[in-house]
């Protein structure tokens, strides 16, 4: 009986255009959308700023300035510069803020002599932190310009580069690529998967309950020989497969973003993901999915037994995305990992989880304090929805 009335309300749900865009279309698309917008912006900016003749003021300097000459000489491999004198620091200032210059060079009042004088000589570099690539562009070429000076000046006083460097440090990352980009990135896919995981559910757990409220027809449903809990299994079970289906169309979609529209262009970052998306990280990906949702469904059911209007319970349950969703932004954070602590705070574990899931340094003890707490959430939230659901105020208008 719970199985008929779950294809019934199934079929009633996919009927709904809302619904179906919110389970499987905008899951799907969200990624290829996501990684292309990504990567277009990104290769856009970058070739905008590099194709940009930036125009330097200069201020207590000669063009016969070693520097400034130098600087006129740099590679168009770190993009075109152009640079002008300028008559006060004050209006190098005024120029950046009305983006006449893209940057300023300030020289110290002694700088040729302190440079000839083998001292240390002054440059203060004015930018615009607004206006991003600038300020590194600049930078790179006064870091040229510098390598240049100290190879003279070593040459000039017979001293080798060993002779001034006694130490030379290496650096080696000891975890795998896997683990650093999962300690690093990925709290983003476990985002994604509760943000639509919740929006899934949320359209049926209204329709299913306070739409059949509106339409009239719960009282006709509520007459039949069947009890009421397996209605409530019934309809608890589509709004929890939506949920889940939702999840899965976004995993489709990021799938498809890498596979067929080939818009990871990374070799190592493609290698990783190729090694995730195996039978075992969705396996431990749904084990923690499926009480999740079971988690939603027996939050979202109680409001929508409760509420008289669809507008009613959609103004209560949309905010409440924000208050469940909000969680899942600490797998945003580096330094906070997956403790016996952490553990048993819901939606947090979730992302915790599938973060340390994603690095393969999941341990399993801490996956299964997780998943036996959501497991009791779950449940706790099944049976208050029974509560709410059994009350004869809350299913009749």
């Amino acid at each position: 009986m719970i199985f008929t009335i779950f294809k019934k309300e199934l079929k009633d749900t996919l009927r709904d255009r809302r619904t179906l865009m919110a389970m499987l279309v905008i899951p799907i698309l969200i990624f290829p959308i996501i990684i292309t917008l990504f990567a277009s912006i990104s290769e856009h900016f970058k070739e905008s700023v590099m194709d940009k003749t930036l125009k330097i003021g200069y201020y207590q300097a000669s063009d016969q300035n070693s520097v400034i000459k130098m600087l006129k000489n740099i590679p168009d491999s770190l993009g075109k510069m152009t640079f002008v004198p300028i008559s006060s620091e004050k209006e190098l200032k005024e120029q950046i803020q009305l983006d006449s210059l893209q940057g300023g060079l300030v020289f110290s009042k002694q700088f040729d002599q302190q440079l000839s004088g083998e001292q240390t000589a002054n440059i203060t570099v004015f930018s615009n932190a607004t206006k991003v690539g600038y300020k590194e562009r600049i930078e790179a070429s006064l870091a040229i310009i510098d390598q240049q000076f100290i190879a003279q000046r070593l040459v000039k006083l017979k001293i080798t580069n060993e002779q001034i460097k006694p130490i030379d440090v290496s650096y080696e990352n000891t975890a795998s690529d896997q683990e650093t980009i999962g300690k690093l990135a990925g709290g983003i896919l476990p985002y994604f998967f509760i943000a639509f995981g919740f929006i899934g559910c949320m359209y049926p757990a209204i329709d299913l309950f306070t739409g059949e409220k509106e339409r009239g027809t719960i009282e006709t449903l509520l007459t039949t020989p069947v009890e009421r809990w397996k209605i409530l299994f019934g309809k608890m079970g589509v709004v929890v497969l939506s949920g889940l289906a939702a999840a899965s169309f976004a995993l489709i979609g990021l799938f498809f973003s890498i596979e067929v529209m080939d818009l990871v262009k990374d070799p190592e970052l493609l290698a990783v993901i190729h090694s995730l998306l195996t039978l075992k990280f969705l396996a431990f990906l749904y084990l923690l999915l499926i009480p999740l949702t079971v988690f939603f469904a027996g939050i979202m059911i109680p409001i929508a037994v409760y509420a008289k209007t669809f507008k009613e319970a959609q103004s209560i349950i949309t905010p409440l995305n924000i208050v469940v969703v909000l969680p899942a932004m600490v797998g945003f954070f580096p330094g906070i990992e997956l403790t016996s602590i952490t553990a048993c705070i819901p939606v947090v574990n979730i992302v915790l989880a599938t973060k340390e899931l994603i690095a393969g340094t999941l341990d399993i003890g801490l996956l299964a304090l997780s998943f036996f707490v959501m497991i009791s959430l779950a449940t706790l939230a099944v049976i208050i929805s029974f509560k709410q659901f059994d009350k004869e105020s809350n299913v009749v208008i």
